[in-house]
């Protein structure tokens, strides 16, 4: 791109419009946490069933640190069968828990607690008698956890309106309802619009399973769109609270919204010209990269910071008793948190 520079060389004005809340919730914060005083406690290797979080970036910090991602607990070689294992904060289905202790292994369990809220409400559900809607998207870690809490054939996933018009329960008056945690507030309210005007006994959860931090960023994100040339939200492409915060920048009135996982990935010939520019985070998004990109714009840009704070969030989850007594510094958590 060739910025247009005047004769005295200045660079283009450009306003940043940055969200609050962005970035880490309490959970994704737990769950790293809980990997790095495992690895202060018992040293390397500590093993990660799958990414910890949907961050590349996190999972590279963490193997730098010593920590061994697999996908399964049969890649765990038998002589660190006495080290731990951590499972992701996605939550993981009942047979996983099992396998590791019949595996003889040590396991910590970094789901994140509003995960396991949706897990016992939808256990719940089932205890009452009712077959169980999972409002979620097919594949992903969550849903996967979520249904393998549930015998077979006790669960049912639905992950539009569409398919909310095409169900067909075996008991049309013995439902309840779950949802997915990182969705999109609005596209579940469609959903379940549809399943309780087919369904008028269908039951709610206790409590609403979508999470408080995942309805902060949509709201930040909302008050900061509008207006806005470009809005980038920091995360991964297979980080479901990250895409849905792109979906919801546009429908709040961005012109356009890009999903960009670090600063080398900007191309700017793409972005072109741009005076008002909205920037937040995905929930397994580190700060790190938020100030990353933003340097990046000052480079080619004189830029403004607005800060668009919408919530302020106090929730702090309790890492695993095993770890409590473990001290964790600043500079342990510096390689995400700058």
């Amino acid at each position: 791109m060739n910025i247009q520079f005047d004769h005295q060389g200045a660079k283009p004005p450009l306003t940043i419009r940055l969200c609050g809340p962005r970035g880490f919730c309490a959970g994704v914060d737990r769950a790293i946490q809980i990997v790095v005083l495992a690895l202060k406690a018992y040293g390397a290797p500590v093993y990660v069933r799958h990414e910890i979080v949907h961050n590349r970036y996190v999972v590279e910090g963490l193997e730098a640190k010593g920590a061994v991602f697999v996908e399964e607990l049969d890649e765990i070689p038998p002589e660190h069968r006495n080290q731990p294992v951590v499972f992701s904060a996605h939550g993981v289905p009942k047979s996983v828990p099992a396998d590791a202790q019949a595996r003889n292994l040590f396991y910590l369990d970094a789901t994140c607690p509003l995960v396991s809220k949706v897990h016992k409400q939808a256990m719940r559900h089932q205890r009452l008698g009712r077959h169980v809607i999972l409002i979620g998207h097919a594949g992903h870690p969550e849903v996967i956890g979520t249904m393998g809490q549930l015998p077979e054939g006790t669960v049912s996933l639905v992950e539009t309106v569409e398919d909310a018009e095409v169900y067909v329960p075996a008991d049309p008056d013995n439902l309840g309802f779950v949802t997915q945690t990182t969705l999109s507030v609005d596209d579940t309210a469609g959903v379940i619009a549809k399943l309780q005007e087919r369904f008028p006994n269908l039951q709610a959860p206790a409590a609403d399973s979508i999470c408080y931090a995942t309805t902060n960023r949509q709201e930040a994100v909302k008050e900061a769109a509008p207006g806005c040339d470009l809005f980038i939200v920091v995360g991964a492409p297979n980080s479901s609270n990250s895409k849905r915060l792109v979906e919801v920048a546009l429908r709040a009135g961005a012109r356009r919204s890009l999903l960009v996982q670090r600063a080398a990935e900007l191309d700017w010939e793409e972005i072109g010209e741009v005076s008002t520019l909205g920037i937040s985070a995905g929930a397994s998004a580190p700060e790190v990269i938020v100030d990353e990109i933003i340097e990046a714009f000052r480079g080619r840009y004189d830029a403004t910071v607005e800060l668009a704070i919408t919530a302020e969030e106090t929730e702090n989850f309790l890492v695993n008793r095993e770890l409590r007594g473990v001290p964790l510094t600043r500079e342990d958590m510096a390689f995400v948190n700058g």
